[in-house]
Parts: C-alpha cells; structure tokens; sequence
C-alpha cells in the first residue's frame, strides 16, 4: 500500500523540500517506526533527521495513543548487523540508537 507521508524541512541549501521517509513500520504494541536507509549519506540528511525527530517528538507529546518513533540505518550499519526481519531490526538497533552508529538518530 502506498502512502503519501511527507514532511517539510529546510536542506542543506536553506530551501524548503519535501522528505518521504523510506518505511513506516506499524507495530503491535502500539508503535509506529518510521525508517530511513541510506546507501550513499548526502549533505541532507542531518537536517531531515531533525525534522523527522522533532516531528515524533511533537507527536509524542500532544497524544499518548500510539508512540511514534524512528530510526535512521546506513548501509555500513545495516550490514554488520544483518538482521534478517523487522523484529530482529527493532531487536538489534535500538542499542545502536544509543551510540554506536556512525549517525545515531532516533526519538528514544
């Protein structure tokens, strides 16, 4: 199913862009994680990945049905840890999120 999600964020130019993230993971206990992938890192994608935080971050505090969370995976990371299924991805990264990825985005 396609999904139109998009934010705006000011890129590395100064401009106002749209950014469509990757994937939006819906999980059973009440969480959305949103992910992006990069094969090639570009000059946008750290202020992407702070509109993409401040965006969970604003959600989060105006509603508590549904947490909303996201994750941002370099090519590098992903295939040093290879996990084979999503749950195995929202196993392993968290811990990453907390450092030890080269960019370590995440709202948690």
């Amino acid at each position: 199913m396609a999904v139109s999600f998009k934010l705006d964020y000011v890129n590395a130019d100064g401009d106002i862009s749209n950014y469509y993230p990757d994937f939006i993971v819906k999980l059973a206990d009440k969480r959305i994680v949103i992910v992006e992938t990069k094969g090639q890192e570009d000059l946008d994608v750290p202020p992407k990945m702070a509109r993409l935080r401040q965006w969970c971050e604003d959600l989060n505090r105006v509603q508590t049905d549904v947490k909303y969370d996201f994750v941002y995976v370099d090519e590098e990371s992903f295939e040093k840890y290879k996990p084979t299924s999503f749950q195995a991805f929202d196993e392993r990264f968290p811990g990453i999120q907390r450092g030890n990825l080269r960019r370590p985005w995440s709202c948690t």
